[in-house]
């Protein structure tokens, strides 16, 4: 099984630079500033509470990390908002294999690499699992709320009919207003 690996400097700083690392890395996301500026400005603050600074290259190789976690989180954003529109109740089955390949392919990249052993291989089947009943759970309560409504929208038309029926408005104008409202 693979380790953690190496600690980096970064990863050795004392408890009272992490608001500094913090700070630094927010502004490598905010993405306003260069990376050589937000690095000086960093080893100035730790020099400023006594600690040692932060190499070039230790640094670099963090912003390169952070760099790839936020275009990959900035891709899947992109993907699943793509995806999202399209999981009606009517679509949940096809989602659930779009899901279930994502996953295998999630898994087949994990395996290629050292970070999978069975212990993971059976966290990520637990949420494939977890996934789909999430899903299928959100269709059944989509549908029943939209039953709902539909039918609180049919007995507020059959009050609003008996009122208007009253006042002279004829049948004919009653259905054209319930199929505006897709009641007929």
């Amino acid at each position: 099984m693979a380790g953690r690996g190496r600690l980096s400097s970064l990863d050795l700083l004392p408890e009272e630079a992490r608001d500094d690392l913090i700070w630094a890395i927010g502004e490598l996301n905010k993405r306003e500033r260069t990376q050589a500026d937000i690095h000086f400005e960093f080893n100035d603050r730790l020099e400023a509470k006594g600690i040692e600074t932060i190499s070039r290259s230790a640094f670099n190789r963090k912003a390169m990390r952070l760099a790839k976690r936020t275009l990959q989180l900035e891709e899947r954003r992109h993907i699943y908002a793509g995806i999202a529109e399209r999981l009606t109740p009517e679509e949940i089955g096809k989602a659930d294999i779009v899901l279930g390949e994502f996953l295998k392919t999630l898994l087949d990249e994990l395996l290629d690499g050292d970070g999978l052993d069975s212990k993971n291989a059976m966290e990520l089947a637990r949420a494939y699992k977890d996934t789909v009943m999430a899903q299928r759970h959100s269709a059944e309560l989509r549908e029943k709320a939209e039953a709902l409504a539909k039918s609180k929208l049919e007995k507020a038309v059959d009050a609003v009919s008996e009122v208007v029926k009253k006042a002279g408005v004829s049948q004919e104008t009653m259905d054209e207003i319930n199929r505006r409202l897709g009641i007929l």
